[in-house]
């Protein structure tokens, strides 16, 4: 694990002896692959030292030098802080995990918009005077409940963007869907389009985009022919797992719109798990939230 600290407006990084060697430009650009317009102005601004003085951003650094970076500036939030009840799941001085309730948007559509969990985060940073432009790294429909990923300073999302677009954060969804699946495990590798005859609606579509899900089946109840599964993504398409798991003839209960009976009051999908590897400390963050998933009573029936 890399050793940090954090004083004030400014974030220390003990370097480690795989990075010695490594230039603060290299550390950007290799290690944290920071997009060229942020590192760029990162670097106009002042905000490295390297053992609290400005150095040449090409020298090659030691072991042990402390690379220090002001990240915790503060900023506008970007949104209408706003008050809802969302329970924590993780949170450190980068990032933060929500457990995201149902009948609420990830973000604001328009600027006014209050009812979000982009604006619960931010009266949560606000409440503990954090003045933060916090940032969802991936979002969840309406409906989906669980966990979900904010950035709470740039640095950050930029560099758990690209983890996101690389597939290093593993994400694991919960789906209660109708029959029994043939296979105990398997993958869908259908392109996911537009529905031209819907507004909202997604469909499997040879012009459409890539997108990957992986399925196991957890438990068969055959009274209520219901099959709980476990779905991970490799791609972030709209409405990704309930179009594949309806294109294979088993709609998530509760999806109407994709085929679903309402035997819930929307769609059983749950994200349960992320594992994140750590933008700045080489940790492997697990977060889990398997109590709360709000449909498993239907299995038990």
């Amino acid at each position: 694990m890399i050793q940090t600290k954090c004083f004030g407006e400014w974030f220390e990084i003990t370097l480690p002896s795989n990075w010695e060697g490594y230039s603060i430009d290299d550390i950007f650009r290799i290690v944290w692959k920071a997009p060229k317009k942020q590192i760029h102005t990162i670097r106009m601004e002042k905000h490295v030292k390297v053992n609290g003085e400005l150095i040449n951003w090409t020298q090659p650094l030691k072991e042990n030098d402390r690379l220090q970076l002001k990240l915790f500036m503060e900023e506008e939030f970007g949104v209408i802080p706003a008050y809802h009840e969302v329970d924590v799941l993780y949170e450190d001085e980068h990032m933060i995990v929500f457990n995201k309730p149902a009948n609420m948007d990830t973000h604001p559509n328009t600027l006014e918009q209050t009812n979000t969990l982009a604006n619960a985060a931010a009266f949560y940073l606000q409440a503990k005077g954090e003045r933060r432009k916090i940032k969802h790294v991936h979002r969840l429909d309406r409906d989906t409940t669980g966990a979900i990923l904010f950035a709470k300073h740039a640095l950050a999302g930029s560099i758990l963007d690209k983890m996101l677009e690389e597939r290093s954060i593993k994400r694991t969804y919960f789906a209660l869907v109708h029959g029994q699946l043939k296979r105990k495990k398997g993958t869908i590798q259908e392109p996911i389009g537009r529905d031209r005859h819907h507004p909202t609606k997604r469909r499997v579509s040879a012009s459409g985009q890539p997108a990957i899900t992986h399925y196991e089946l957890l438990e068969y109840n055959s009274k209520q022919n219901l099959s709980l599964i476990q779905c991970q993504l490799d791609t972030g398409r709209t409405h990704q797992i309930r179009v594949h798991l309806s294109s294979i003839g088993h709609p998530i209960v509760g999806d109407k719109l994709y085929g679903g009976k309402p035997l819930f009051e929307r769609q059983a999908l749950h994200a349960g798990k992320l594992v994140i590897p750590h933008p700045f400390t080489d940790e492997n963050i697990v977060v889990e939230d398997f109590k709360t998933i709000p449909f498993l009573h239907l299995l038990k029936k």
